[in-house]
């Protein structure tokens, strides 16, 4: 066999690669930082109170409401694989965000939006400790959430 094929097999995978990566920004369900008329929330992410980093990233508080259905465990029996997920019925949603009250880091994932697409996100977060798990939904400049309790039996932030 000649290195030929080889070598374009692997010319293929890196545009492949390359092409996947210039399209993040175009998904429905790109993480906030990878669309290129937003800055990367560096500072929410630092911080480890959950007020301190809806601030950060939103610049006020939400209101809880019963349109952001938040799907998460009542035990998570490992912290290091919780899954959750958040569907809500509200219009012109423009970011879906959750947050780990007790975390090293509050903020545990951003999403944007994009306009027409079902406000709808699924993830797997780590937890260090039985704690609130919060939703954050802006819709139409206002903010909604939705909080629920998952007690965690083994930590998966190292504990």
């Amino acid at each position: 066999m000649s290195p030929r094929p080889l070598a374009t097999r692997r010319l293929i995978l890196q545009g492949a690669a390359t092409v996947a990566l210039l399209g993040l920004g175009n998904l429905p369900f790109a993480p906030a930082h990878a669309a290129a008329n937003d800055k990367y929330p560096e500072e929410a992410f630092k911080l480890k109170n959950e007020a301190d980093a809806i601030k950060a990233l939103y610049g006020r508080a939400p209101e809880a409401s019963d349109k952001v259905k938040l799907d998460a465990p009542e035990i998570a029996e490992n912290g290091g694989v919780v899954p959750i997920s958040v569907t809500t019925t509200l219009d012109k949603v423009t970011s879906i965000s959750f947050f780990v009250a007790e975390n090293p880091s509050a903020l545990a994932a951003s999403y944007r939006i994009a306009d027409g697409t079902l406000p709808s996100i699924a993830n797997r977060l780590k937890m260090a400790k039985t704690t609130n798990v919060t939703a954050i939904v802006e819709a139409d400049g206002k903010l909604y959430s939705a909080t629920k309790e998952v007690k965690v039996t083994v930590g998966g932030c190292g504990g």
